[in-house]
């Protein structure tokens, strides 16, 4: 390149362009139609580009200024101080850096790591923290085929294609070491040396993001494979491939802190199962160190966070455990006793397999903070994993939420900034703007962009489409129709995803002949964007795609609804700014978030929604649309025969009079209402930048507390003197604890009435445990018709005296609380271990309550 333009290659990469408007528009002007043919992919541009217009643009001085200008903005975004930098002043416990372990990290469609909602997420999440000055550091696994390409066969049948991606075709660099040797790491497999992998550095924005591949040549044919296709094989593969992106990424992370001086990860989050082993690593880092297995976990699980994102059980990673242990002994040992390792996925609860390792119960006691993504998939993941914490409701499983969010210079439409920049004047990329000003933009404004948007999917729709169709064998000659597909000015759905069965992909299908009415509706019609990849190996989500595509293929219907193949990024940028509305409608509550319909909702777009994932708490009556759920409906055809009827009734009755109601002026006064107020309400909420936040102040910080305290030397300078004496607690708490009793429960007498008081008295037997070591609560409410309490509420009994048994000390507690609420009353007792390291009264596991039912 010539030397003028050697800032290019700083601006390449680090992948901040893929966000950044200045430096898109940047490459644009190297050559507009290479730009646009390459899918702007800059990497590609510039290997595609002439010499001659590399030289021409050497001595184009606007043009070197605008590079000039790109690159200054660049350094300075990668070195002023940002958010985080701000709290880590005035906020103790701030960690130096957290670690961030996916399976995939969708970024930018030039780097196709992702498959799905997981790795767009994780890249959100990177990009966010990157805009907020958050310290920290991405791993993953670089896939050689990535995720398949989607076509179609005449058939419309769903055909997968595996392109070879080339490392030095990515925005990526290779880690070195001092010597310029290539930085690889190595994981024992059964039956070889090791597993190596070289390892790639992406960077995203002020985010280091590493990446393993075991493509090299030490590695036997069998293992180099190990990396070849995201969610590719299965059994053994598969765990192949999280023993690498577990063990191998702590590695990676270490070798990497050793080489750049960055600081060492203080908290490590584990973004779903598949990275799960990366807690084994740092139990083996700390057992080398001098710890004892239970005071390396303690210490591992206290600056640990586990993000679970299915509230499917199928989409968990289950292997024989006899396969873990193979790969965890023998020539594999990793210095730590096997079946401590194995028992951290054990399925030790009612309805468990023995014979099997889960990895999200790996993940689960591994981690002292674990989260779902939305307030509801919180609430289902703790009914998911009640099990493990037996004796306690399901409210109690310490399993929190931080719902989703998205990143919004990632997904907002340029268009939609603008009207942002115009009425606030900041930057929607890293903290959003003051939404509630969309309020004061003219309608017509906003309906202006709102059709230019649709106006453009439609073309994409188009372009996409006719290249849709000669894949699948049609000539030319066959596709002018395509030219009047979709209508700019017809109300415009979208429905793009995963394809598996609780999605429900054909559940506009149920009645073809109402869903025609709709779309061919006279005076009001709709017109349906629909795009989504089921898994190669599951059958059941390509016959509905071959459903789908076949009821699309009509020449009745086809001008009103498509199936595009191949959802990507680009098409998926494409579809959130240019729908009016966003639909969604999966089996209530298997929906973990959901946050396509986040991406459309910055955009001015509209929710029809089952209400499940972020819609179930967000959802305010002015923002979208519900559909009626039928949960107690029998079987499952029943069940989506109801629903299905609610869909066709909010579009028909609901959504598209509105959108058709129009004033003198043309506008749809009541829609732009809705979509200012949707822009309003939900603007702040569903950007990554909150998220990001709240995972800082929720989770890493107090995590970081924890992991600092476990970390911390005692009285005669011993390290993890905290951790040491924790692990001990624990042995002697679950010793002890059978023979923890609640011998006899009292309360004050007579009829009590509405606002009076009650007091409770329990002896209580500890077992030689003394009182500053558990919790005595008092569990009451109102009582339901078998005799349990309904949303109990806790208070803490006070000890009165003590026994002097030999044996056991007996302790007498005491406490009062007031009668609130009329109609049936009921209490209990209960005994808790305490320790102030514990992050919730159920983390140990442990309860014990009076052999009778509740008074």
């Amino acid at each position: 390149m010539p030397e003028p333009l050697a800032s290019l290659d700083e601006l390449i990469v680090n992948l901040r362009w893929s966000w950044h408007p200045e430096t898109l528009d940047l490459f644009a002007a190297i050559d507009g139609e290479l730009w646009a043919a390459c899918g702007q992919d800059p990497v590609r541009l510039l290997w595609d580009v002439p010499p001659g217009r590399l030289d021409r643009l050497a001595g184009d001085r606007r043009f070197l200024r605008r590079l000039s200008g790109a690159a200054g903005d660049l350094h300075e975004y990668l070195t002023c101080p940002r958010w985080y930098q701000a709290l880590s002043e005035r906020v103790e416990g701030a960690p130096a850096a957290i670690a961030y372990f996916s399976p995939e990290f969708g970024i930018t469609a030039a780097l196709a790591q992702y498959s799905g909602g997981l790795g767009i997420l994780a890249g959100d999440h990177l990009k966010a923290a990157s805009d907020l000055g958050v310290p920290i550091i991405g791993v993953g696994l670089l896939y050689r085929h990535g995720y398949f390409t989607q076509s179609l066969s005449p058939e419309a049948g769903q055909l997968e294609h595996y392109p070879n991606n080339d490392p030095e075709g990515f925005p990526l660099t290779p880690l070195r070491n001092g010597d310029g040797t290539p930085v690889q790491v190595a994981v024992a497999i059964p039956g070889s040396c090791a597993l190596v992998a070289r390892v790639w550095l992406a960077q995203v924005g002020r985010v280091p993001l590493l990446l393993l591949d075991s493509c090299v040549e030490q590695n036997e044919p069998a293992l180099r494979e190990v990396t070849d296709r995201l969610y590719g094989g299965g059994g053994e593969h598969r765990l192949r491939q999280e023993l690498l992106l577990g063990i191998g990424g702590v590695r990676a992370v270490r070798a990497y802190c050793d080489l750049t001086g960055h600081p060492a990860p203080e908290v490590f989050h584990t973004n779903e199962g598949h990275a799960g082993f990366l807690g084994v690593e740092r139990i083996r880092e700390y057992a080398v160190g001098g710890l004892s297995f239970d005071e390396a976990l303690e210490i591992c699980r206290g600056g640990t966070v586990f993000t679970i994102h299915t509230p499917v059980p199928a989409g968990i990673d289950r292997f024989p455990t006899e396969l873990v242990e193979r790969y965890l002994s023998g020539d594999c040992d990793q210095g730590l006793p096997v079946g401590r390792v194995a028992g951290l996925g054990a399925e030790t609860y009612p309805g468990g397999d023995p014979e099997v390792f889960n990895m999200a119960v790996m993940g689960t006691r591994l981690a002292q903070r674990v989260n779902g993504v939305s307030a509801l998939h919180g609430k289902v993941s703790r009914e998911m994993f009640d099990g493990l914490w037996p004796g306690f409701d399901a409210a109690e499983v310490p399993i929190g939420s931080v719902t989703n969010g998205v990143h919004g210079a990632t997904w907002v439409a340029r268009e939609v900034s603008a009207l942002a920049d115009r009425g606030m004047g900041t930057d929607v990329g890293e903290h959003g703007p003051a939404w509630d000003r969309f309020e004061l933009i003219a309608d017509k404004e906003i309906w202006a962009v709102r059709r230019l948007l649709r106006e453009r999917l439609v073309t994409t729709a188009r372009s996409r489409l006719r290249a849709s169709w000669r894949q699948r064998g049609a000539s030319d000659a066959e596709l002018g129709w395509i030219s009047d597909v979709l209508d700019p000015d017809v109300l415009t759905i979208g429905f793009a995803r995963r394809v598996p069965a609780y999605k429900r992909l054909t559940l506009m299908l149920r009645d073809p002949a109402r869903l025609t009415g709709l779309l061919l509706d006279a005076d009001r019609p709709l017109q349906i964007v629909i795009a989504g990849k089921a898994h190669p190996a599951d059958e059941d989500g390509k016959r509905l795609i071959r459903q789908m595509v076949q009821f699309a293929d009509e020449p009745r219907v086809r001008h009103r609804i498509v199936f595009l193949p191949d959802y990507d990024m680009a098409l998926a940028r494409a579809m959130v700014q240019g729908c009016d509305v966003w639909l969604n409608n999966p089996m209530r509550p298997l929906e973990a978030c959901g946050t396509s319909g986040m991406k459309a909702a910055l955009n001015g777009g509209l929710n029809v929604s089952i209400r499940d994932g972020w819609w179930d708490e967000w959802l305010d009556g002015s923002n979208g649309w519900e559909i009626g759920t039928a949960d107690g409906a029998g079987d499952q055809g029943r069940r989506d025969d109801l629903e299905a009827s609610a869909l066709y009734d909010v579009l028909g009755q609901h959504v598209a009079p509105l959108f058709y109601d129009r004033d003198g002026d043309g506008l749809p006064g009541r829609w732009i209402k809705m979509v200012k107020h949707t822009l309003s309400s939900l603007g702040p909420k569903v950007l990554a930048s909150r998220m990001v936040q709240e995972y800082v102040t929720k989770l890493y910080v107090p995590a970081n507390r924890t992991s600092r305290a476990l970390a911390a030397a005692g009285a005669d300078g011993t390290r993890y003197q905290a951790a040491r004496e924790l692990a001990d607690w624990k042995r002697r708490i679950s010793r002890a604890w059978p023979g923890v009793r609640v011998e006899h429960v009292e309360a004050s007498g007579g009829k009590l009435k509405l606002g009076e008081e009650i007091t409770v008295r329990a002896t209580v037997a500890l077992a030689g445990l003394s009182p500053a070591e558990v919790t005595v609560e008092l569990v009451y409410g109102r009582v339901g018709e078998h005799d349990e309490i309904i949303q109990p509420a806790y208070a803490s009994l006070a000890k009165e005296g003590s026994g002097s048994s030999p044996d056991e000390a007996v302790f007498c507690y005491s406490g009062t609380v007031g009668l609130d609420r009329p109609g049936p009353f009921g209490y209990t007792v209960r005994v808790l271990p305490c320790h102030p390291l514990l992050a919730s009264r159920a983390e140990s596991g442990l309860i014990t309550v009076p052999p009778s039912r509740p008074a």
